[in-house]
C-alpha cells in the first residue's frame, strides 16, 4: 500500500525530483530543499568550528601557575593543551607575544619559564 507521488514530465526535466523512499513512502525534494539542507549543514559546521576555537585561552597565567614541579607531560597537556612545539625535554607554548617553556627531566616537570603577565 505504498503511495507514490507522481511527477509531471515538466518537473522531471527541470530536475526537481529528488525522491527518497522511507518506510515505503516516497517523498520528493526539490533543488531548493537540497540547497537548504547543504546550506544548513555548512552553517552548523562553521558555528561549531567558531565555538571550539573561541572556547577561551588555555594559556593564561592561572593555568601556567597550575603547572608545578613533578607533574607529568600528560598532566601539563591536560592543563595547557598540546604544545606549539616540543623536543624530548622541552614543551614550548606560544600565544601572541607570550611564550611559556616547560622543561622536563624524564617525564616530570623540572622548571618553567613564562613571559605572561597578569
Amino acid at each position: 500500500m505504498t503511495e507514490e507521488i507522481q511527477m509531471t514530465n515538466d518537473e522531471k526535466s527541470k530536475g526537481l525530483s529528488r525522491g527518497i523512499s522511507l518506510f515505503g513512502l516516497r517523498h520528493s525534494f526539490g533543488i531548493r530543499h537540497l540547497s537548504f539542507v547543504i546550506f544548513t549543514r555548512v552553517v552548523l559546521f562553521l558555528a561549531v568550528a567558531v565555538a571550539v576555537s573561541c572556547s577561551g585561552k588555555r594559556i593564561t597565567k592561572a593555568n601556567v601557575d597550575e603547572v608545578t614541579e613533578g607533574m607529568s607531560k600528560k598532566q601539563v597537556e591536560s592543563i595547557l593543551g598540546p604544545p606549539t612545539s616540543r623536543t624530548a625535554d622541552v614543551y614550548v607554548y606560544r600565544q601572541g607575544k607570550d611564550t611559556i617553556a616547560i622543561v622536563f627531566q624524564g617525564d616530570k616537570v623540572q622548571s618553567k619559564k613564562s613571559t605572561l603577565s597578569d
